[in-house]
C-alpha cells in the first residue's frame, strides 16, 4: 500500500508481485475522516479545514463528539450499523452535518478495524441525472436485445444520458486479458475508438482485483489539486487502505494516460459476469466533470441491473449451445443407428456438426482410413498431422488457430487449413474427426503498439502510457479464426456422442454380444446394483481401516489384501453365473491365495452347504479377516498351531460354523475395536440377519457364527474335501531372471507389473501397450520371461502370445474376464490370472510356468 503524499512508483513489468495501490491522497471533491472503534479519529484528510470547518489538527486525537453534533453521530452509528448487513458503502445524500443550512452527501465502508466516512459539500445548483425511474426506462432498451454487442450499445447510450460524459465505452477483457471497445456513445465529430484494442498491460491484473471489490471509479478533474491524508501511519504502523473510497486519488501514471488523450475526467464502472470481471464501461470528458452523491448511486444501480442482464443471455447462450449438442447427438445417433459407419454417412453428419461448430473442412481417420469434405489436408499430409495429434493429451479435444505455431510441418497445407478442432474417436490416440478452418488475416486495431519497450518517462523507468491513439495495425497471419467457448462445450459433447457411436457399431459387430442383447437392460440394472454395493462396501474398507494401521505401507498391504479378498470371491460368484457357491470352496480359496505359506494345518469338517450370493461376499470377508487374524496373532503365526472349522448343518436349515484356534501362542483381547474385528463380529448379523460370537481366549480365538436359513442350502455337488483337512502344499520359491516382458495397455497396471517383476528378480523389465511395439521388444531377444494382457482395447495379444509360445518363453496371460473357457481351450498349458492380480500370485504361479 503506498503511504499518504509518497511520489508512487509502479513497474509495470513486475505487476505480478508488486501490488499497484492508488491511494494516500484524496481528491478536492470530498474530504475523509478514519475512525477506529473507540470513537477517536485516526485519519484526516488535509482540506477537511476547507469542507468541514475544522483543521486535520484539531480533528487528531479527537474523540468524534468533539467534531460533530450529537444527532449527527446518532444518524452515523445506525448507518453504520446498516454496513453489518451489507457489502456495499453506505450512504447519506443531503445532510446537514452542521445543524445549518451547508449539507453534505455522506458515504461510510469499513476499512480493517477502521470506519472510514467521506464527506461532499452539496452543490444545490446540481440538479440529479437520473433515478430509479429513469434507470428503469434505460434497462428495459436494453433487455429488448439478445445479441450482446447490441446490448452493450444501446447500454453506452443509456449510461452517455445518466452521467453526461462526452463520451462512454463498452470494454470487455478478450481470453489474452487485452480488451476491445465493443460499443461506444460519443459526442458527433469525436474520433471514434470503437474496435480498437488495448494490450493487457493498460489494465494491470492488480487493478482488475480492485475493479471486483468496487464497482465507480472517479476521476473528477485529471489537473485538479489532491491532499494528503494525516497521519501517515496509524498507532500500528499501517497506512490507511482506501480501496473503496471513491474520493481517493489514483495513481499519477494513470493521470498521465488520460492526459495523453486528451481527456479532462472520467469514471470507469465494472461489468461483471457470474463472479468475473467481464470488462468496464469507460467514460471520458473533455472538460472536468463532477458526478454527484444521487448519480453515482443511479449508475450503480443501472451497472448492477446490466450485469444481471449480460450474465442471463450468457446463460441462455450457454443452455442454447448445450440444446444444439443434444440434438446433434440424436440426429447422429438417429443416422447411425441402422448399423451404418461413420464413413458411410460421414457428408451427411458433417453438415449436422456444421450447424453447431462452423468449419471450412474436415476429415475422420480411423483404422488407417481417410476421407474428407472442404478444405483439408491430403491423406499424405494427414498421417504426419496425426503422429503429432498422438502426441497430444489423450482422451481429450485439441483445438488451435495456428497450426503452424504447433506443428512446423503444416506450413504446406496453409493454404487449406490454418487451425483445427482435433476430436479422438477411440479409446486409443490413433483415431480422430477432426475440423480445419481456413487462414484469416486478422487485422487488429491496436491503440498503440502492443510490444512498445519499456521508455523512461516522467515518473521514472517504466511502460510509460502510450503518447500516441492513432490505430495500430498487426496482422496476424497463419491463424484461423478463433475457436469459441461454445464452441470448445459443443467439441466436447461432440466426442461422447462419437465414443458412443464406436462403441455402439463394435457392440453391432461382437456376436456374443447379439446373443445377449435381450438380456442387456437386466444385466445392465444388476450389474449397476452390484457395483454400487461393492463400491459402498470398499468404501467403507478405506474409511474405516485407516485407524487400525500405523503407517502408510501397512494401510496399503491391509486394503490390497481384502479388496483381492473380494475379488477371489467375485470370481467364485461369477464362475456360477452369480448362483449358489460352496462355502468349502470358498475357505479353501481364502487359505490358499493368502496363506499359502503357514498353511499345512487346518481341518474343515461337516456338512457340505453353499451359500447364497448375497451371504456370499460377506461370508468371504470374515473368513479373510478371521485367517488375516491368525496368521498376524494367533494360531498360523507359528507351526505349533492349528485351525479347526466345524460346519453344521441344522434341521431347520440354519448353519452352524465354528471356528476354532489351538496350540498356537497365547491370545489376548484387543484394547480397542478395529475394522477387521468388526467386520468378523458384526457383518453376518448385520447383513444377514445372522449371529456371531468371538471369544479371545488366552487358548485360542473361538467364534460361533450362525447364518439363516435363506442363506444357506445343502451342497449340491459332492465338495472336493468332504471332511478330510484342507492341506495346502507349500512350493519352493522361484525367482525370475534376465530380461521380462509386459504387454499391457493401461499405463498405471503396466508400471506396477514391472515393479512387481523387479521384485521377483527380473534384471530388465520392457512394457508395451500393442501387439506391434511386443513384438518388436521380442525381436531384440534374450527374453526370459512374457506377461501378457489378453485384452488390449480393440484389438487381442494373441499373435504376441503364439510368438512367444513358439519361441518357448516362459508365459504368463492376464485377463479382467471371468469366463476363460476359449483361453484355456486354445493355449491349454499356459497359467491364466484374472485381475487383480498381487506379487502373491505371481510367486506361486512361477514354479508351473517354470516347469517346477
Amino acid at each position: 500500500m503506498a503511504k499518504p503524499n509518497e511520489k508512487i512508483e509502479v513497474d509495470l513489468t513486475n505487476c505480478d508481485r508488486e501490488p499497484i495501490h492508488i491511494l494516500g491522497k484524496v481528491q478536492d471533491f470530498g474530504c475523509l475522516l478514519a475512525v477506529s472503534a473507540d470513537w477517536i479519529v485516526t485519519h484526516a484528510s488535509e482540506n477537511c479545514a476547507e469542507i468541514l470547518g475544522h483543521a486535520p489538527d484539531t480533528l487528531l486525537g479527537n474523540r468524534l463528539a468533539n467534531v460533530l453534533p450529537a444527532q449527527t453521530i446518532h444518524d452515523l452509528r445506525t448507518k453504520m450499523q446498516i454496513l453489518n448487513y451489507q457489502q456495499s458503502n453506505a450512504r447519506v445524500f443531503g445532510y446537514p452535518v452542521f445543524a445549518d443550512e451547508r449539507l453534505f452527501d455522506i458515504c461510510i465502508h469499513g476499512s480493517g478495524r477502521n470506519y472510514v466516512f467521506e464527506f461532499e459539500q452539496k452543490d444545490g445548483a446540481t440538479k440529479p441525472q437520473g433515478d430509479s425511474g429513469t434507470v428503469q426506462a434505460l434497462i428495459s432498451r436494453v433487455q429488448r436485445h439478445t445479441d450482446i454487442e447490441k446490448m452493450a450499445k444501446e447500454a453506452a447510450r443509456g449510461l452517455k444520458i445518466l452521467a453526461g460524459f462526452d463520451r462512454v465505452m463498452v470494454y470487455r477483457f478478450e481470453e489474452d486479458d487485452s480488451g476491445t471497445v465493443i460499443a461506444e456513445a460519443k459526442e458527433p465529430g469525436q474520433e471514434a475508438f470503437l474496435g480498437l484494442r488495448y494490450p493487457a498491460s493498460d489494465i494491470p491484473k492488480q487493478a482488475r482485483e480492485l475493479y471486483l471489490r468496487s464497482l465507480l471509479r472517479i476521476i473528477s478533474d485529471v489537473n485538479g489539486p489532491t491532499y494528503k491524508i494525516l497521519p501517515e501511519f496509524d498507532p500500528n504502523g499501517e497506512p490507511l487502505d482506501l480501496s473503496l473510497a471513491v474520493t481517493r486519488a489514483v495513481s499519477p501514471i494513470h493521470l498521465e494516460y488520460l492526459r495523453n488523450m486528451g481527456v479532462e475526467s472520467s469514471m470507469s464502472v465494472s461489468i461483471i459476469s457470474q463472479g468475473k470481471l467481464w470488462g468496464l464501461f469507460a467514460c471520458h470528458n473533455d472538460s472536468p466533470h463532477y458526478i454527484s452523491f444521487e448519480d453515482r448511486t443511479a449508475i450503480e444501480f443501472f451497472s448492477q441491473l446490466f450485469n444481471y442482464e449480460l450474465t442471463q443471455v450468457e446463460m441462455t447462450s450457454h443452455l442454447q449451445s448445450v440444446d444444439r449438442a443434444k440434438v446433434l447427438h440424436d440426429r447422429m445417433m438417429s443416422q447411425l443407428s441402422g448399423g451404418q459407419s461413420i464413413f458411410e454417412t460421414f457428408e451427411g453428419c458433417m453438415e449436422e456438426i456444421r450447424e453447431v461448430i462452423p468449419f471450412d473442412g474436415a476429415a475422420v481417420y480411423s483404422d488407417g482410413k481417410y476421407r474428407t469434405v472442404g478444405s483439408a489436408p491430403t491423406e499424405e499430409e494427414f498421417v504426419g498431422l496425426a503422429r503429432f495429434l498422438n502426441t497430444t493429451p489423450t482422451a481429450q479435444v485439441y483445438a488451435s488457430d495456428n497450426i503452424l505455431g504447433r506443428y512446423p510441418k503444416g506450413e504446406s497445407y496453409l493454404d487449406r487449413a490454418a487451425g483445427l478442432r482435433a476430436l479422438p474417436s477411440s479409446r486409443t490416440p490413433r483415431d480422430y474427426l477432426v475440423l480445419f478452418r481456413r487462414e484469416i488475416a486478422k487485422s487488429v486495431s491496436w491503440a498503440g503498439n502492443p510490444q512498445k519497450p519499456v521508455t523512461p518517462g516522467p515518473n521514472g523507468l517504466r511502460l510509460t502510457p502510450r503518447k500516441s491513439f492513432e490505430a495500430w495495425q498487426e496482422v496476424v497471419r497463419g491463424h484461423s479464426a478463433p475457436w469459441t467457448d461454445l464452441e470448445k462445450r459443443a467439441a466436447d459433447a461432440l466426442r461422447v456422442t462419437l465414443l458412443e457411436v464406436v462403441l455402439k457399431l463394435s457392440d453391432e459387430s461382437n456376436s456374443l454380444r447379439k446373443q445377449a442383447q435381450d438380456q442387456q437392460e437386466l444385466l445392465i440394472a444388476e450389474l449397476n446394483h452390484r457395483v454400487r454395493n461393492i463400491l459402498n462396501l470398499i468404501r467403507g474398507l478405506v474409511s474405516q481401516g485407516s485407524d487400525e494401521v500405523k503407517s502408510v505401507a501397512d494401510f496399503r498391504n491391509v486394503l490390497d489384501n481384502r479388496i483381492h479378498a473380494l475379488a477371489r470371491a467375485h470370481d467364485q460368484l461369477t464362475r456360477s453365473e452369480w448362483s449358489w457357491v460352496s462355502l468349502r470352496e470358498l475357505i479353501e480359496t481364502e487359505m490358499t491365495a493368502y496363506l499359502s505359506s503357514n498353511m499345512s494345518r487346518v481341518k474343515v469338517t461337516g456338512a457340505d452347504v453353499d451359500l447364497s450370493p448375497t451371504a456370499f461376499t460377506t461370508v468371504a470377508l470374515v473368513i479373510h479377516e478371521l485367517v488375516t487374524n491368525s496368521a498376524k496373532y494367533g494360531a498360523l503365526t507359528d507351526r505349533s498351531g492349528t485351525i479347526s472349522i466345524g460346519l453344521d448343518l441344522r434341521p431347520d436349515g440354519t448353519l452352524l460354523i465354528a471356528w476354532r484356534e489351538m496350540n498356537g501362542p497365547p491370545v489376548q483381547a484387543p484394547k480397542r475395536q478395529g475394522f477387521g474385528t468388526t467386520i468378523i463380529e458384526r457383518s453376518i448379523p448385520f447383513e444377514l440377519k445372522g449371529t456371531a460370537n468371538v471369544r479371545f481366549k488366552v487358548t485360542g480365538l473361538e467364534a460361533d457364527f450362525s447364518l439363516p436359513s435363506t442363506h444357506v442350502r445343502k451342497s449340491v455337488a459332492a465338495a472336493k474335501t468332504a471332511t478330510a483337512p484342507g492341506v495346502l502344499v507349500e512350493v519352493p520359491p522361484v525367482n525370475l531372471s534376465g530380461r521380462a516382458v509386459i504387454l499391457e495397455d493401461n499405463m498405471i497396471i503396466a508400471l506396477d507389473a514391472a515393479d512387481i517383476l523387479g521384485e521377483l528378480g527380473a534384471s530388465e523389465v520392457r512394457t508395451a501397450s500393442n501387439v506391434a511395439d511386443g513384438l518388436l521388444l521380442l525381436d531384440e531377444g534374450d527374453v526370459n520371461f512374457a506377461l501378457l494382457d489378453v485384452n488390449l482395447g480393440e484389438e487381442q495379444s494373441f499373435p504376441m502370445i503364439e510368438e512367444c509360445l513358439e519361441r518357448g518363453i516362459p508365459t504368463i496371460l492376464a485377463t479382467g474376464y471371468g469366463d476363460n473357457q476359449e483361453l484355456v481351450s486354445r493355449f491349454p498349458n499356459v497359467v491364466i490370472l484374472k485381475k487383480p492380480y498381487t506379487i502373491e500370485h505371481l510367486r506361486s504361479a512361477l514354479p508351473r510356468v517354470m516347469g517346477l
